[in-house]
């Protein structure tokens, strides 16, 4: 199996305030760490060897991951002291694979999906006889008013990224690619650049067939804003056959409370987080219950 990044280094502001006391892949999702999730299935996809890299909160990622043992991995850290975004970021990690110089694959480590990675791998092989330096996993645009999109042509070339609010029928990147390990070299070391936003937009443009899309049909999960964390939650929770009024999230620290809902309380597609205290009479629709909460009715 290819190195494999996962990028877990962003500050999550949209996800705020949940993310001023996790960062944003240490979220729990029905029971389990959202990276945690990621980690799994890597695991079942083959991977082995995998590469987190770090910077907001990192003691929530690393406490709950530690050295990857307990998934079946070999878990290592790249430690950036300033983000260096999802191009500069994988510079930085690929060093950890000295003399490395072939396809990595990347993995955003904020979102749910459970592609298979085989097919993808091998279609990257097959772009690469013609040029190319990176494929992508994506779906139809699930949400054009609120994704930005990719067009491709017939043969999955990458064509142009289009903005969010068009009206085009487009394809959504999961945050699962195959990438070159050159695509970074002219990357200055610790220096923040972006790959969609950045280098596969100069490259769509100046080397024709360069970034190529794989289509799949998978399931995926965003979790970018509280409302995509509920809504992510709530479907995880469903397919697993837990409850979901509410969905109690265990504590994922010795030091934490389990969360106390009282008998008469009415939930309804809510999330309660380890140390919330839920009194009596108290009525809640669709909201997350932070730690050290008191909400009474």
């Amino acid at each position: 199996m290819l190195p494999t990044i996962v990028l877990t280094a962003g500050l999550g502001t949209r996800l705020a305030p949940l993310t001023r006391m996790l960062a944003k892949p240490a979220v729990p999702v029905a029971g389990k760490a959202l990276v945690v999730r990621v980690l799994e299935w890597l695991q079942r996809e083959g991977v082995r060897d995998v590469v987190l890299n770090l910077h907001h909160l990192p003691a929530t990622v690393t406490g709950i991951v530690g050295d990857g043992a307990q998934f079946g991995l070999r878990v290592r850290y790249s430690w950036e002291r300033e983000i260096l975004g999802s191009a500069g970021g994988p510079k930085r990690a690929l060093s950890l694979w000295p003399g490395h110089d072939g396809p990595c694959l990347i993995v955003n480590g904020d979102t749910l999906t459970d592609c298979s990675l085989a097919p993808l791998i091998v279609a990257h092989e097959i772009a690469r006889a013609a040029g190319a330096v990176a494929t992508m996993a994506v779906v139809r645009n699930p949400r054009p008013d609120h994704y930005n999109g990719l067009r491709l042509d017939e043969d999955g070339r990458v064509l142009a990224v289009v903005p969010k609010g068009h009206a085009e029928e487009t394809w959504h990147f999961i945050g699962v690619q195959v990438v070159e390990s050159r695509v970074f070299a002219d990357v200055p070391a610790d220096t923040p650049a972006e790959t969609v936003a950045g280098i596969y937009r100069d490259l769509v443009a100046h080397q024709p067939g360069a970034i190529r899309a794989w289509r799949v049909d998978a399931p995926f999960l965003d979790v970018g804003t509280p409302a995509d964390y509920l809504d992510a939650v709530l479907r995880v929770a469903r397919a697993e056959g837990k409850e979901t009024n509410p969905v109690v999230e265990p504590p994922w620290t010795p030091d934490m409370a389990p969360a106390v809902i009282d008998s008469t309380a009415r939930l309804t597609e809510c999330v309660v987080w380890p140390g919330a205290v839920v009194g009596p009479g108290t009525t809640l629709q669709r909201c997350v219950v932070l730690p050290d909460e008191l909400v009474s009715g």
